[in-house]
């Protein structure tokens, strides 16, 4: 058994070494779908920019008028309403973010009764969302391990490291989760937390209510569904401030553990979203938020990068129109009115103030301003060429957003091989900051017999200016010196992070089913010797 005290159960601990990154090469990506319930009737650009936060107003404003969006395989506009039953598809130079080196580890297998248990690295997210997609557990253990099915019956948040039980078979991931919903399968996590947490059992049992989907925030609400966690602390480390903790949720909440902490005051010590004083205040959410309905809404304010201080001193950041252009209608995410849009109550103001900061923090951190400076002097289609897509059966709901290039070549690329991914180590005691790189296009790639991936080219500020004067004859300003930008779809791209930054100190240490009982070993961070850099 893995020791969760301080005697003499515990091993002698090992630093480990530390981890690099695994980064893919950018890569152009379809995607298909039906349209859903809430999106009828409503413009598609307003649906786009409301439903994902990926990237700013002017990126989907400027790929759906480059034609990588259809409806029922006509191009669509931003303007186009989408109605019942409409087939979107879409065209899209996908970046995924790196996640850790630390390998995906198969702790157990049972062929007969058709199940894996794996251990779980801090930032690799369990399936296919947003930016990711090679980069999720299910793909790893499709490409590196050649399973050829696995099913994924419940999850663990991307930051969030530790075991999992995944079926290989549809029967036995039907059993799996009905015991899930019957509330049988124990839990157990542990993690580290700021302050000096209580002695003794401690339980927490404050409903759950989820108010932004786009930001993912979940927080306590009378009218939230009825969530229990059992916490216990393991130790204290006074030279952090900051206690290792035992958890065992009895119901399984999004984002349970980490908000229950965070209402007790002992919030996870590295959690970006829930442990942020500049977001929360200095209460970091002890408590709960106020609950005070306000129907007031102000758009999004991030602060812009330098350059661009002057040309938008007096309009939105978020809309490339301007002041009192005619006929121009802002759009909810421009006036900041989705944010609300898609909680099951009205917001108080301060939960409309922490939606607003977080929203603002992550676009700050992708620095779209850049890309607007570039992309709108190039004027260059953000497709690859010859992209058209192959028609899908009828109503084929069951097709999960996969869509294929009549373009084989491209497929190819697309799906790409075990090999695709490459590690990254990162030196003691500093990690290198390496420059970021991009895919060159796809045409200068491909070949009749095999599809490359070597180490993809890169754009300086001065080339990528050189590539729009090419297309437009007024002079381009030279935005930033040594800013990197992706050849294909002018993504400004940045210094990779820092590998302990990808995850937070929340590890499910142990589940306990009818399959059995597994765990893995403790997490680094929670022992006794761990050095926590703070800076």
């Amino acid at each position: 058994m893995t020791a969760l005290g301080t005697g003499s159960g515990e091993s002698r601990w090992i630093p480990p070494t530390r981890p690099g990154l695994r980064k893919i090469p950018p890569y152009w990506y379809p995607y298909s779908t039906y349209a859903k319930q809430r999106w009828i009737g409503r413009e598609i650009l307003e649906i786009v920019s409301t439903e994902f936060r990926d990237r700013s107003m002017e990126y989907y404003r400027y790929a759906l008028e480059s034609g990588v969006t259809t409806l029922n395989r006509k191009i669509a506009k931003p303007t186009t309403i989408v109605r019942d039953g409409d087939l979107m598809e879409n065209v899209v130079h996908r970046h995924e973010p790196p996640v850790t080196s630390t390998p995906v580890q198969v702790i157990f297998e049972d062929k007969e009764r058709e199940f894996i248990v794996v251990n779980k690295p801090g930032s690799i997210p369990v399936h296919a969302t947003g930016r990711y997609f090679k980069n999720t557990l299910i793909e790893i253990l499709t490409s590196d391990f050649g399973y050829e099915k696995v099913y994924s019956v419940n999850r663990l948040d991307r930051l969030t490291s530790g075991l999992m039980i995944l079926p290989t078979s549809a029967a036995c991931a039907r059993d799996f989760a009905n015991e899930f919903l019957g509330g049988t399968v124990q839990k157990e996590y542990v993690a580290r937390v700021r302050g000096e947490f209580p002695e003794g059992e401690v339980t927490c049992e404050e409903p759950l209510l989820t108010v932004d989907r786009q930001m993912g925030l979940n927080i306590v609400h009378p009218e939230g569904k009825h969530a229990k966690t059992i916490f216990n602390r393991i130790r204290y480390d006074a030279h952090t401030n900051s206690s290792v903790v035992h958890c065992k949720p009895v119901t399984g909440r999004s984002h349970q553990i980490r908000v229950h902490l965070q209402y007790m005051g002992y919030p996870i010590a590295n959690d970006p979203v829930y442990s942020d004083v500049e977001i929360w205040g200095e209460a970091c959410g002890k408590g709960g938020v106020d609950l005070v309905i306000n129907d007031e809404r102000e758009a999004p304010t991030p602060t812009p990068p330098t350059h661009l201080k002057d040309a938008i001193a007096n309009g939105n950041p978020e809309s490339l129109a301007k002041d009192g252009e005619a006929g121009r209608i802002l759009l909810p995410r421009e006036t900041g009115e989705d944010i609300g849009m898609g909680s099951p109550v009205p917001l108080s103001d301060q939960a409309v103030g922490i939606i607003s900061s977080l929203r603002n923090m992550k676009d700050k951190s992708e620095d779209w301003g850049r890309w607007k400076d570039v992309v709108f002097r190039a004027k260059a289609p953000l497709r690859p060429p010859h992209y058209a897509l192959k028609p899908p059966p009828a109503r084929n709901r069951k097709r999960k957003g996969k869509a294929e290039f009549v373009n084989e070549s491209l497929n190819t690329f697309k799906k790409g091989a075990p090999s695709t991914a490459t590690i990254h180590p990162s030196p003691a005691p500093t990690p290198e900051v390496v420059t970021p790189v991009s895919t060159p296009p796809i045409e200068d790639q491909l070949t009749e017999e095999t599809v490359h991936l070597d180490e993809p080219k890169q754009l300086s500020t001065d080339e990528a200016l050189q590539r729009a004067k090419e297309l437009v004859d007024e002079p381009v300003p030279l935005i930033e010196d040594g800013q990197i930008y992706c050849p294909d779809c002018y993504l400004p791209l940045h210094p990779d992070p820092k590998p302990e930054k990808l995850y937070i100190f929340l590890h499910a240490l142990r589940y306990t089913t009818s399959l059995g009982s597994y765990e893995t070993e403790m997490p680094e961070w929670s022992h006794p010797e761990f050095t926590w850099d703070l800076s």
